[in-house]
């Protein structure tokens, strides 16, 4: 069988290898990935399980180990969120406000539920008023209250109640995607599992050395591991907001190599220095502050340039901007006096002069704020509520971004003022983020597919890399230093931070 997921893990150990099997059902793992030792193996092949445990001991030699395969007794629990979508019946209206229950577990909990559409709606009315960065793992609730549309989610109980156990058996067939072939099989996986299950990792980079760093979605440690030794390391930065949840989201660098986080809903920035390992938090100050306070973002990588560091507010669907030296924040409204739905500045991107741009993640736009002037100029993207989220940008300037809802990869060039959009191949993939490295290939993810998307726009070629496990993928790192490239995630749901290294063709 060809496109079978086959990970091998030695005893003791927190690292795992995996592999995929070739056309003729071949599998191998490269010597200088196994240490002598003895080794678990498990397997992923939707609608197919391991015919027994399965473990092999690894000495000085070559072995070989043949893995018998049986039909699975339970593929429901073996589907991915995108293959949930693909699934259920349903119009694409009916499905769009699923795409946000990702953010803190699977569909397969709403499904296997037996709630009718009563008992849904009160779930529904339950659901926002926990933070976003709230995992099954480590629930936190949100202390300002949050407004809900009770038609809406009425609309969406009712629906839900057509599709989980509340009558019964599933009424419809179980959808899933084929296994990888070809190129999508020449791959080595790397899992790295994190000391506690709570350890959420959102953003992931590298720094000069290789070295990988995280944020905790849902802690306040900035991570550090060492993916030669697989030894980890936390920094713990203070809880400034008692009693509102902790962790952050964006993880940024500047360009003296030190780490920027921003802390959600503790509100404010913080800095870590790297060489003194201390961090320093920059507050928002009162007159802004509130309950329902939230930085999700934070841009410095061009502060030299006149000393500020960018951040959005989450609350009032704003920018905010950082004077390093004051402390002091500036607000911008970019926009003010524009109608129509709500906004939320999300990905943010600096040019050379330290301009923003930023993602409309509540709507359907790019936004750019001229650092001198302040002056906010909208682009509205071709695909109509697209929402789009993360974002890069290249040497030649060009804005790369997912557009979540849309199901698109997609490309702003400030200077033509153009944009251009390329389908996921997959439907229900939702990308989160989207990478070019040098090679001018992009590299997304999302919290749906369990899968690292690689796409030529130029050509059009894609390949899908499956990962060995259920996979909450949030932003996407490429250290474009080796050759093929190298990328970085986080498990945000699984506790673990996974290296996907292509085999060159």
């Amino acid at each position: 069988m060809e496109g079978v997921l086959v990970s091998a893990r030695r005893e003791g150990s927190p690292i795992t290898i995996t592999v995929v099997s070739d056309a003729r059902g071949r599998y191998r793992f490269p010597p200088e990935r196994l240490s002598a030792g003895h080794y678990t193996l498990s397997i992923r092949a939707v609608g197919y399980a391991l015919a027994a445990p399965q473990a092999a001991d690894i000495g000085g030699e070559s072995a070989a180990h043949d893995l018998p395969l049986t039909k699975t007794a339970d593929l429901a629990a073996q589907l991915t969120n995108t293959e949930w979508l693909m699934s259920m019946p349903g119009t694409a209206e009916q499905k769009r406000p699923l795409i946000e229950c990702m953010s803190c577990h699977t569909f397969e909990r709403v499904v296997r539920s037996r709630y009718g559409a009563d008992a849904m709606f009160d779930v529904l009315q339950r659901m926002p008023q926990y933070a976003n960065n709230t995992t099954v793992q480590r629930v936190q609730r949100r202390v300002a209250e949050r407004q809900v549309n009770d038609e809406q989610l009425r609309r969406t109980a009712d629906y839900l109640a057509t599709v989980n156990l509340s009558h019964g058996a599933w009424p419809y067939a179980l959808a899933t995607l084929p296994r990888p072939t070809g190129r999508a099989t020449r791959v080595i996986i790397t899992e790295y599992d994190l000391p506690r299950r709570t350890i959420a990792p959102h953003d992931v980079r590298t720094d000069a050395d290789g070295t990988v760093w995280y944020s905790n979605f849902v802690e306040n440690f900035l991570g550090r591991l060492d993916p030669r030794t697989g030894a980890h390391e936390e920094f713990a930065y203070p809880e400034t907001k008692p009693g509102f949840p902790t962790g952050s989201l964006a993880l940024e660098r500047d360009e003296d190599g030190n780490f920027w986080l921003a802390t959600m809903f503790q509100s404010g920035l913080m800095k870590f220095d790297v060489t003194s390992r201390t961090f320093r938090h920059f507050p928002v100050p009162a007159a802004l502050d509130s309950d329902a306070m939230q930085q999700s973002l934070v841009m410095p990588g061009k502060a030299r340039v006149d000393g500020k560091v960018w951040t959005n507010d989450v609350n009032r669907g704003a920018i905010l901007r950082l004077d390093v030296a004051s402390g002091r924040y500036e607000l911008f409204d970019p926009f003010v006096g524009r109608k129509g739905s709500p906004h939320s500045p999300y990905g943010l991107a600096a040019d050379g002069e330290n301009n923003l741009y930023f993602m409309d993640f509540a709507g359907e736009s790019i936004g750019r704020i001229d650092a001198k002037s302040g002056r906010a100029t909208i682009y509205p993207t071709p695909t109509p509520r697209s929402r789009p989220r993360r974002t890069m940008m290249d040497a030649q300037g060009r804005i790369w971004f997912a557009e979540f809802a849309a199901n698109k990869l997609a490309m702003f060039d400030p200077v033509k003022e153009a944009f251009r959009e390329w389908d996921a191949p997959t439907p229900h993939t939702y990308p989160y983020d989207v990478f070019l490295d040098r090679y001018d290939e992009l590299w997304s993810g999302s919290m749906a597919s369990d899968r690292i998307l690689r796409f030529d726009p130029a050509s059009g070629a894609a390949t899908e890399y499956l990962l060995p496990r259920p996979t909450n993928i949030r932003r996407i790192f490429v250290d474009d230093r080796t050759r093929p490239v190298t990328v970085w995630i986080g498990s945000n749901h699984g506790a673990s931070i996974i290296r996907l290294e292509p085999i060159a063709d």
